[in-house]
């Protein structure tokens, strides 16, 4: 894994308004700390949270790919009406939203959650079911609530999963759990 570049999906709203102030500056954060330790970030190739990682992973000189609920870059910008901004690269799935979230979870390394929605929760529950590493990012918003209640009533548990506020903390945490489930083998045995 280490000569590898780790992909970090970075999960959250596309509509932010319910998100509170700080959610830009925080999301940008959190890519710009994903490009400062090596990894690179992958979305949903939508807008709010996740472009706004993206964005600052581009500022930081990091690598931005996308993964499209579209079947193409036509039906991207005016079916879906989603932005292209801040992407090097950019996957058209045609498998709209739930097919787009397994191929997005399923291609990453590691998951971060930021303040989301419903779409939010199902990219969770996929890396959940997966064994991945989960970072949940804690702020003015709910989600993490939310999760620490679905963590609670599930059945089921995942040694990999952190909350943390600070984004430069989180993604270390994430990166050195990656690094231990691929010397350990533990998340192939899981799958």
């Amino acid at each position: 894994m280490k000569s590898q570049r780790i992909t970090i999906s970075v999960s959250g709203a596309a509509e932010i308004a319910h998100c509170g102030p700080s959610v830009i500056p925080i999301a940008k954060e959190l890519g710009r700390e994903i490009a400062r330790q090596g990894a690179q970030i992958a979305t949903g190739a939508t807008s709010g949270f996740p472009m706004y990682a993206a964005e600052g992973a581009k500022e930081a000189g990091g690598f931005s790919f996308g993964l499209s609920p579209a079947a193409s870059k036509k039906e991207h910008i005016e079916v879906y009406r989603l932005p292209l901004k801040a992407m090097d690269a950019v996957v058209y799935t045609g498998f709209g939203f739930p097919g787009r979230d397994l191929m997005l979870i399923r291609s990453s390394d590691a998951v971060v959650i930021g303040c989301g929605r419903i779409g939010t929760i199902h990219e969770f529950t996929v890396a959940w079911e997966a064994n991945m590493p989960l970072g949940v990012l804690e702020g003015e918003w709910a989600t993490d609530e939310v999760i620490r209640d679905i963590i609670k009533n599930s059945g089921r548990t995942n040694p990999y999963v952190v909350f943390e506020k600070d984004p430069k903390k989180m993604v270390e945490k994430l990166i050195a759990m990656v690094r231990k489930q691929a010397d350990t083998g533990e998340r192939e045995t899981r799958l």
